[in-house]
Formats: C-alpha cells, structure tokens, sequence
C-alpha cells in the first residue's frame, strides 16, 4: 500500500526552506472582472517574478472563494494545519488589489487537483520563496529536482498502478514528515497537495505522498496506490536539499 496522509499520523516536522525558486510553467493571468453591478475598480495586479516561487502559511480559518470578492462562491475553506498536524500551507500565484482590499490566488489541497481560488492576502502569513521545483515524470519513472532551472538530484521512482493512478499535474510540496515507526515508509516522506482521484475513502480523502521503502526491489515501477517511492538512500539524499513549499510537477 501507498502513503495517503491522514489525521492517523504522528505530529511531523516542518522544514521551512527560505530560498527562491525557478517556474518556467507558470502563466499568470488577471483574475476574473468583477460581477455586473458591483462599484470596484480594475484590480492592481502586484507581479511576481517567474523565476520563483512564492509560499504562505494559513494564519487562520478562510474561505476560499471562486472570485477576489467577499460574495463569491466559496470553493473550500482552508484550516491552520493539515491532517498531519502540521502547519498549512498555501503556493500563492498571484496577488491583486480590489477596493483596497488585497486577494491572493493560490493553489489549493483538493479534488478536483489543480484547483485554485482566492483568499484575502491579510489570512496568509508572510511570503516566502523557494528556488526549487521537483519534477516526476511518470513515463520516465524519475524524480528530479531543479534549483535555479538546474538539476541538483535524479532518481528512479515507484509510482500508481493503473487502477490507483498517481495524479498529474501542478502541486506543492505541503509538509515533511519524520515521525514514523512503519519502515514500510522509509526514514521520511514528505506530503504533497496532490490527491488520489479514487481513492478518496482514505483518511483525509487520499494525499500523495514521496516516501522511502522498504521493498527497493520494486522500484522503478507501477507499484503503488498514488504515493511516489524512492529508495530510502535517495529520499534522505532528496530530503537535504527539499524545503516545503516546492513546486512538485507531475507530468
């Protein structure tokens, strides 16, 4: 069985990584225009250069909504911390200002995966960047890690058969996690904001997770419910230069 995170799991520790980051996917776009009727200005868009990637934790309870505008429909609400216990945390891609009042759109924790929404920038903590983006290409059957657009690690990586699917798409890495007793997950794993698109029974609807093993044997290959599997030398190789808040693209 694969790791999908969950409320079960021990309290983790969470690694905060201070350094910027290279996107080259990244496109931002203006926001959606204002609904009819509603007196507010054209949005102040505050840029953030492409060349990094920025992250913030949640300091409180929010709503997160389909539109910078407090009458929005709301697509999730996001908590202070995951199901992990650990502190949450959000990619922001953008931010704007509307009637004085300062949204960001960020990538979200939930099916359907690569939703985003808005938040009010004043819910967020402050913002951090990062440098660093994991790729896992599933074809390939390879994890690899750039730093500036360069790549600093490689590895071979186990990943969802087909009936249980490691999702593609764009994600973040959301805590890292060390608290284990089970060497079915290796000596670390790092929980990601990815979901199982099946698998949603699971404890906390179904994370993915990048964890070692202990069948090393098996890897590469299709082997898992959703999780990525390294080799235990390779995540703790991989675990030296990881910091939350990493863009993780699976492609």
């Amino acid at each position: 069985m694969a790791l999908v995170f969950g409320a079960a799991l021990t309290t983790a520790v969470l690694a905060f990584g201070l350094v910027r980051r290279h996107h080259p996917f990244a496109e931002p776009t203006l926001p959606a225009p204002p609904k009819a009727g509603l007196d507010v200005p054209k949005p102040r868009v505050l840029t953030f250069t492409r060349a990094i990637a920025h992250w913030s934790t949640v300091l409180r309870p929010v709503n997160a909504r389909a539109e910078p505008d407090e009458s929005a429909r709301v697509v999730t609400r996001l908590m202070q911390t995951t199901p992990e216990e650990t502190t949450n945390l959000v990619i922001v891609l953008r931010t704007v200002v509307v009637a004085g009042t300062a949204w960001s759109n960020v990538r979200l924790p939930i099916l359907p995966n690569n939703s985003t929404a808005w938040v009010p920038r004043a819910s967020l903590g402050p913002t951090n960047v990062v440098d660093t983006h994991l790729v896992v290409d599933r074809a390939a059957l390879r994890a690899t890690l750039y730093r500036h657009g360069r790549a600093v690690f490689s590895a071979a990586v186990g990943i969802g058969t087909p009936r249980a699917p490691t999702p593609a798409g764009e994600f973040y890495i959301r805590d890292r996690l060390t608290s284990y007793h089970d060497p079915f997950y290796g000596p670390i794993a790092f929980g990601t904001s990815a979901r199982s698109p099946v698998l949603t029974d699971w404890p906390a609807g179904g994370y993915v997770g990048i964890h070692g093993t202990d069948q090393p044997s098996l890897l590469p290959g299709r082997v898992s419910h959703g999780c990525i599997r390294m080799k235990n030398a390779d995540i703790l190789k991989l675990a030296k230069l990881l910091p939350i808040g990493t863009p993780l693209t699976i492609t």
